[in-house]
């Protein structure tokens, strides 16, 4: 069922083989699956998509796999959530929450890109599968290489926060916490895919693992009945999921799955490490990297490897890029949890309250389609909120304990 030809250049379009490789060897641009659209087409339609089982394979003619999938048969498929009384609250009429904080198994976007990731790392005869992560992707690791009997090794910074620490220990990977920042422990585990010859997931095998991300863009046209949104909201750590989020809107057109035009595409990101932003307002193609400070800790990715091709669609859809701050973004959790009762992590605050800037700044019309992308799950990191949050009455057993509060209750709000 696959359409997969092999791979090219981001950049200068060199050929290569469907293999571990990542990087092009001529130019140094990364490397991207090519899928021959005319096969795809045979078997990918509307009806043959809709009777497939509801997880991200349904999308399989147009992944870069060749034999079965091996794991994320209940991942993707995600909600897409009509949401009417945040539409209100920000004064928009059409606006949809993507939410793969309930994603499974580990509540994050990140299952979507290592169930393909995963795949090809065992078409290619890896026995030991890892990642270097901020969080979300040590947890889907961890998980899924667990699930197929694979070695792991997950490298997070030592200041993760703690329920993103358990959720990839849970699962008994080679749990490694390396000093310094996300792009430090990316360099190291560069240099043990190297040397080991191991399977990673961002990096030796990024190739495949970013196309696992488009299974995002082609949920949100299936879910919206085949249509385009007008307007789409990402955040943007190390650049994979906007700029493939593009690639499937531009290749379920390709392949007769939709028309109509391209959205505009924003990217969302935290004061703290913006370096996608900074690189957009200032007009250049690539981010300087940047030294993150900022509670957005899954997002907070300082050199994104991805990062000029995310100015590209910026561009290319005529969208835009803001940053907010660490309040901003608390503010935001607490907009999207009141609002729709979805609690999301501070990436996805950020997201939020991005969204809510680009409204009041006119740049996304209040008229339009709007499509939110809420990508990790706020029970994970939870501290951030926690001082902002409802506390509990203590009461008695007695029902006249609760009456006696209530009645104050009941007094104040009519006083």
């Amino acid at each position: 069922m696959t359409a997969l030809t092999g791979l090219q250049c981001h950049v200068c379009r060199a050929p290569f083989p469907a293999e571990a490789l990542f990087v092009c060897d001529k130019c140094f641009g990364p490397l991207e699956a090519v899928y021959d659209y005319e096969v795809a087409k045979r078997t990918m339609t509307r009806a043959a998509i809709e009777a497939r089982p509801r997880n991200l394979w349904r999308y399989r003619e147009l992944l870069p796999i060749t034999g079965e999938p091996r794991t994320g048969f209940t991942s993707g498929f995600t909600p897409l959530v009509r949401a009417d009384r945040l539409a209100a609250r920000l004064g928009v009429s059409e606006l949809y929450v993507k939410d793969d904080g309930v994603n499974h198994p580990t509540l994050s976007y990140k299952d979507r890109v290592v169930s393909v990731a995963a795949t090809r790392a065992v078409e290619l005869g890896f026995t030991v599968f890892g990642c270097a992560s901020t969080g979300n992707l040590g947890n889907s690791v961890a998980a899924h290489a667990a699930r197929l009997g694979l070695t792991c090794y997950v490298f997070i910074p030592d200041n993760l926060e703690p329920g993103k620490v358990v959720g990839s220990g849970v699962y008994q990977p080679k749990l490694m916490a390396n000093r310094g920042n996300y792009d430090d422990v990316n360099r190291l585990c560069t240099q043990i895919a190297d040397k080991y010859r191991w399977g990673f997931a961002n990096i030796n095998l990024r190739t495949y693992y970013a196309e696992g991300a488009k299974t995002f863009g082609f949920e949100i046209v299936e879910q919206l009945g085949w249509r385009l949104p007008q307007h789409v909201v990402s955040p943007v750590a190390g650049g994979t999921l906007l700029p493939r989020i593009a690639r499937a809107f531009r290749e379920a057109r390709t392949v007769g799955l939709v028309d109509g035009p391209m959205p505009k595409i924003y990217a969302a990101q935290a004061a703290g490490c913006a370096p996608v932003v900074k690189a957009l307002h200032a007009g250049v193609e690539h981010p300087d990297p940047v030294r993150p400070d900022t509670i957005a800790k899954s997002i907070a990715i300082g050199n994104p490897a991805d990062g000029f091709q995310v100015i590209e669609v910026l561009k290319e859809t005529g969208g835009w890029a803001e940053m907010v701050t660490d309040d901003e973004i608390r503010a935001g959790i607490h907009l999207l949890a009141e609002t729709e009762g979805i609690f999301t992590e501070p990436a996805g605050g950020t997201t939020m309250a991005v969204t809510k800037k680009l409204i009041e700044q006119g740049r996304i019309p209040r008229d339009e389609s709007i499509v939110v992308c809420i990508t990790g799950n706020g029970y994970k990191t939870s501290e951030v909120v926690a001082d902002g949050v409802a506390r509990p009455v203590a009461l008695g057993r007695a029902f006249k304990d609760f009456e006696t509060w209530y009645a104050g209750a009941s007094s104040e709000v009519t006083a």
